[in-house]
């Protein structure tokens, strides 16, 4: 039961970040320590459990889906994406600097616990680090483009396979993938007003981007796991300029819906955001909320390693349970 509470409050981490354009849940799954597990017990949904299920019954399917484990995080992301979301979503409007400042702090302490992750530092390194920073850095230039295929059923499981990948990356928001498409409104407004045609086409494109994608990210996992990692803190490095909180709006489009669909911001000093701007540039609390959220980070970390639950421990448990269930 303590595990399970603990799995739900995580999930609930995981919706809320989820909901600010320029934070993933999957940096909150990484810090919290159930990343590797999650990757490897998602990328387990395929024609082998059907296997499964059919040469060991419903009680070996449960076991091999890992669904003690997923089942609480799941329920922890859906109540926060219709509960605490909403919060955050109003917190984005009425505070945007507190709130960029406490995730600013939080991402920037991610970055630095999956830097040290690795047993042994290698030079070679540098190159997926580098990799992971420019790709960051390239994916919201590209995201506009969805917006022109066409179909409006298209574009949304497209923005969907898009999106729930993202949410797989520490370091990359779907949300602010969905906000450069021009999508992260009308995906918000439909999600809280239960709009199942529109939930369904979108959630039919998240299934596909987990299936493809977690499979892709388990294999990198298993092959060159320090190179992965360190691709990913420049998945989380390249993040954080979305979440400077004295930044201002330098060029936009309008989408089709006409929803504004930020291009470019320009990225100022305190003193000089409020000169500029007009408006109140809150140093004292920003920087307050920054260390709370740094802090946050580290503490968690540091209960994690203190509990000695390694990430690596969901990954053996979960491959275990495949090399079993293949032998059934």
């Amino acid at each position: 039961m303590k595990r399970h509470l603990g799995l739900l409050l995580k999930g609930a981490g995981m919706g809320a970040a989820d909901a600010v354009p320029g934070v993933s849940g999957g940096t909150i799954a990484f810090i919290t320590g159930i990343y590797e597990e999650l990757i490897h017990t998602i990328e387990r949904f395929g024609p082998g459990a059907f296997v499964v299920w059919r040469r060991q019954g419903l009680a070996g399917l449960f076991e091999y889906l890992n669904l003690r484990f997923l089942v609480p995080l799941l329920a922890g992301i859906v109540i926060s994406l219709v509960s605490v979301a909403h919060l955050v979503v109003w917190l984005m409007d009425a505070q945007p600097r507190l709130l960029d400042g406490f995730f600013f702090g939080l991402v920037s302490a991610s970055a630095l616990v999956v830097w040290r992750h690795p047993a042994a530092w290698r030079w070679w390194y540098l190159l997926p680090l580098v990799v992971g920073l420019l790709l960051a850095q390239w994916l919201p230039a590209l995201m506009p483009w969805v917006a022109q295929l066409g179909s409006t059923n298209l574009v949304l499981s497209v923005a969907g396979a898009i999106a729930i990948s993202a949410l797989l990356l520490p370091g990359v928001s779907g949300s602010f993938l969905l906000l450069t498409m021009g999508l992260y409104g009308t995906v918000m407004e439909g999600v809280r007003s239960f709009d199942m045609g529109l939930i369904t086409v979108f959630g039919g494109g998240c299934l596909i981007g987990l299936f493809v994608f977690s499979r892709l990210l388990s294999w990198l996992l298993r092959r060159c796991h320090g190179a992965t990692l360190q691709m990913l803190v420049g998945f989380i490095v390249g993040s954080l300029p979305t979440l400077w909180p004295w930044r201002q709006l330098a060029s936009y489009q309008l989408g089709p819906d006409g929803q504004m669909i930020p291009l470019d911001y320009h990225y100022l000093t305190p003193g000089d955001f409020g000169v500029v701007t007009g408006d109140p540039v809150q140093l004292p609390a920003v920087l307050a909320l920054m260390l709370v959220g740094a802090g946050l980070v580290l503490c968690v970390d540091r209960l994690n390693r203190g509990s000695d639950t390694p990430q690596t421990d969901g990954r053996d448990s979960v491959d275990k349970d495949k090399e079993d269930g293949s032998n059934a």
